[in-house]
């Protein structure tokens, strides 16, 4: 069995602070109480023969009802502990994390309850320094975030 394809978009603007990403908290009740080592960056899985940026575009705004524009500058692919592969790109943006509007899930809640549950796939959205950003996201997404780093250090235009 081939391992499961995502691809997902690392967001950011430059603040008067400096660097900051859009990062995503996953909704639902495993992840409620989780903060340290739980966000994401915005992704999903892609489907058969979709182009993974076209993937991550479509994940985005149903994840977070935002647009993302280009340009897109590819971050590479990381390897997740379960094998999952996630492709990823960065693109300038900024956008009102209150005002995020995510698709939903069902599940059985509480497990064998019988009763299923309907949960936002993001509860909640927000802008992070880098060295925050680490802190917060899952361990195996962080090589993104030095990723884009490195990039908008080669693009001074970015900055």
């Amino acid at each position: 069995m081939a391992a499961t394809r995502s691809a997902g978009l690392l967001m950011y603007r430059m603040a008067p602070a400096g660097l900051q990403v859009l990062l995503a908290h996953p909704g639902g009740p495993y992840w409620a109480r989780r903060d340290e080592g739980a966000w994401t960056l915005p992704k999903g899985e892609c489907g058969e023969g979709e182009a993974g940026l076209a993937a991550a575009r479509r994940e985005f705004l149903e994840e977070t009802g935002f647009t993302a524009e280009g340009p897109f500058l590819p971050l590479g692919e990381l390897r997740q502990k379960s094998g999952k592969r996630i492709e990823a790109w960065a693109c300038r943006g900024d956008c009102d994390p209150s005002e995020l509007v995510s698709n939903e899930f069902e599940i059985e809640w509480p497990p064998k309850s019988g009763r299923m549950k309907r949960f936002p796939e993001i509860d909640r959205a927000d802008w992070f320094a880098p060295d925050e950003a680490r802190v917060r996201i899952l361990p195996g997404q962080a090589p993104f975030i030095d990723r884009l780093v490195e990039l908008l250090r080669a693009l001074p235009d970015q900055k």
